[in-house]
């Protein structure tokens, strides 16, 4: 633990590589699914979302997605022709939307879900309990930089 007081930036480029190509396989196991249903990582992304967050509003996922309303908007549409989201209106403000996945869209998220499932899964299975939780930590104050 010592060397971390001192990383360089060759390490820090080695871990950002190593980023990089996490994503990238993790992400290339769901790319034959949504390839098959015409989706890219756009559609993965509010698939995924909506697979956690059942009845989501448009303005919820637009903050968690931090992307504009044109960009969810296609998305959506897309979603739409697929049929695989529905809508429903809040009773007490009907301007506001809940998304839902359909039985259809929850289809898709779960052969997209279990393709990724399996890398992962086998990392963190052959993973100590202390790696997989110094792992979470670290890539949460990633996020929350």
């Amino acid at each position: 633990m010592k060397e971390l007081l001192y990383l360089k930036d060759t390490q820090l480029k080695d871990l950002i590589e190593k980023l990089f190509i996490t994503y990238k396989e993790s992400f290339s196991d769901a790319n034959k699914t949504l390839g098959k249903y015409s989706l890219g990582i756009a559609h993965h992304k509010v698939l995924h979302l909506l697979s956690m967050y059942k009845g989501i509003t448009i303005s919820q996922l637009l903050k968690k997605l931090k992307v504009t309303k044109q960009s969810l908007n296609r998305v959506l549409k897309d979603l739409i022709k697929l049929e695989s989201i529905s809508f429903k209106k809040n009773q007490q403000d009907t301007r506001v939307k809940h998304i839902f996945l359909n039985e259809k869209g929850e289809k898709i998220f779960n052969e997209i879900f279990s393709a990724q499932k399996k890398r992962i899964y086998t990392a963190l299975l052959n993973s100590s309990s202390e790696q997989v939780l110094n792992f979470n930590n670290v890539l949460n104050k990633i996020i929350n930089g």
